[in-house]
């Protein structure tokens, strides 16, 4: 597997070009935009992109670099404002981490968007799988019947492992332009109806005090 670092401060980009060489990962380093851009994205399973690059956008850039091959990313940013986030995912992000991170949060991540991209489309959680071309959700090997709802909300989760989703943030997402007018209450119940039937245990989704919700192993 061939990792894409584009990263402008030098020290954490050979800090994570040893980590990943270290654990048998083949690597291509660029630090700017313009060094990016040179790189072949047909040999790149995967990009980690600093979006505060010197000369232009990280995310930007990666529509750029879709254009040529769409490879799957994860971007690396000191800046953890929801509009940023958003921005993030709206360009296509796999994954968004914020500075400084753990090397090991870092790489597990790394190891769950490429074995989603292996998978194609599939999405595991635990024993919760999930087929979003078919709409279809599995606990083990007994499928789950979902409203409309309740599928979209899995999805929104399973695609976000182990990130904390704010109310608002799922509001818009599931909800749409009609999230504002949605009372808390309504996504509360929502939640408690998806994890029930999916086994509370077995659900992995967990209120976040303050903040929202997260779905994780």
């Amino acid at each position: 597997m061939m990792i894409g670092i584009i990263e402008d401060d030098r020290l954490l980009n050979q800090a994570l070009n040893k980590m990943l060489t270290d654990k048998g990962y083949d690597t291509t380093c660029a630090h700017s935009r313009e060094e990016a851009l040179a790189l072949s994205a047909d040999r790149i399973d995967l990009f980690l992109i600093d979006i505060g690059l010197p000369d232009g956008d990280g995310l930007k850039l990666y529509r750029e670099l879709k254009a040529e091959k769409d490879v799957p990313a994860i971007f690396l940013t000191a800046r953890d404002e929801e509009q940023d986030m958003l921005a993030a995912f709206d360009t296509g992000a796999d994954d968004y981490v914020v500075k400084p991170f753990s090397m090991k949060v870092l790489l597990k991540r790394i190891e769950v968007v490429l074995k989603r991209n292996r998978e194609g489309s599939v999405l595991t959680c635990g024993d919760i799988t999930l087929y979003p071309e078919k709409k279809q959700v599995f606990s083990d090997d007994e499928e789950i019947s979902l409203t409309a709802k309740e599928y979209q909300l899995l999805e929104l989760f399973m695609a976000n492992q182990d990130q904390v989703l704010t109310k608002e943030n799922i509001l818009d997402r599931i909800w749409g332009i009609d999230g504002e007018f949605v009372e808390e209450n309504t996504l509360s119940v929502t939640i408690s109806r998806l994890k029930k039937k999916l086994g509370r245990e077995q659900s992995h989704i967990r209120n976040v005090f303050g903040l929202g919700y997260r779905m994780g192993e």
